[in-house]
């Protein structure tokens, strides 16, 4: 596979990855492996598309007020460690049993983010409060067409629990865990959906750091692809979060959940 091919690959994946909040790795990793790559091979490009995408994406984001410092790192903690845990413990699992860690997880996040309808929260034209963050709460406000909408987290110590599991599959597969951590931020703890899209982007950055540190002293990044990789993923995060700001909540609710399903569909298809 041409490194431009991967380059494009990488760009369009952190592009969605950006504006749905899952981390471009859960589109780039599957790519790769349905055009022949090996898991193993393609789990750290996965990681440094997600890496670069959030660096390049997290600016525009914060400009926005859309994320959530507080919620991010208390959460990360535990995604943080376990990433590291399931890099190595990917060196001993299967391709087979990796492919289907990543379709399942793929489709059971698409299907409960999918069957979401409407919105927890609306924007009041009235509200006097300042988008941002709230001090000693997670909980927060960001400028919304109609107005502010207020919001604040829920069932914290669980989603700190799910959060290690993300951790876990993102370090075995390479896909960052965003496309669980989105899902459960926005159902589990009632962050509005473009809350836990731009907090995971910013916390993923994080997952696939821990994650690299081990595949790099493994020796197993191609530092050919990488580079390609690492540009696409630059200008793909830029692009994702550009658009995020321009589409309704809904709508990336919608284009997610479809794009995880799809994914776990193909990859079931290729196991």
């Amino acid at each position: 596979m041409t490194t431009l091919i991967v380059g494009l690959l990488s760009f369009t994946a952190a592009g969605v990855g950006a504006l749905g909040g899952l981390g471009g790795a859960v589109l780039l990793v599957p790519a790769l492996v349905v055009a022949g790559m090996e898991p193993s091979a393609a789990a750290p490009l996965g990681l440094l598309t997600v890496a670069a995408g959030s660096l390049s994406a997290s600016s525009t984001q914060l400009d926005e007020d859309t994320v959530n410092h507080r919620l991010g790192v208390t959460l990360e903690v535990s995604a943080s460690a376990a990433a590291a845990v399931g890099a190595l413990a990917s060196s001993v699992v299967s391709a087979t049993a990796l492919q289907w860690l990543l379709a399942l997880a793929a489709i059971g996040a698409g299907i409960a983010l999918g069957a979401r309808r409407g919105s927890r929260y609306a924007a009041s034209p009235e509200s006097s409060a300042k988008p941002g963050e709230r001090r000693g709460r997670i909980a927060g406000a960001y400028q919304e067409d109609g107005g502010v909408i207020e919001y604040e987290a829920h069932n914290v110590p669980a989603g700190v629990a799910v959060m290690g599991v993300a951790g876990l599959v993102a370090g075995m597969t390479g896909t960052s865990g965003g496309f669980i951590k989105t899902p459960v931020m926005n159902q589990l703890m009632r962050v509005p959906v473009k809350v836990a899209a731009s907090t995971t982007v910013f916390m993923v950055g994080v997952t696939a750091a821990s994650a690299l540190i081990v595949y790099a002293a493994q020796g197993r990044i191609d530092p050919h692809a990488a580079g390609a990789v690492v540009v696409g993923g630059l200008a793909g995060g830029r692009a994702g979060a550009l658009l995020q700001s321009h589409v309704p909540p809904a709508i990336v609710r919608r284009i997610l959940a479809a794009v995880l399903i799809v994914v776990g569909i193909v990859l079931v298809v290729r196991t």
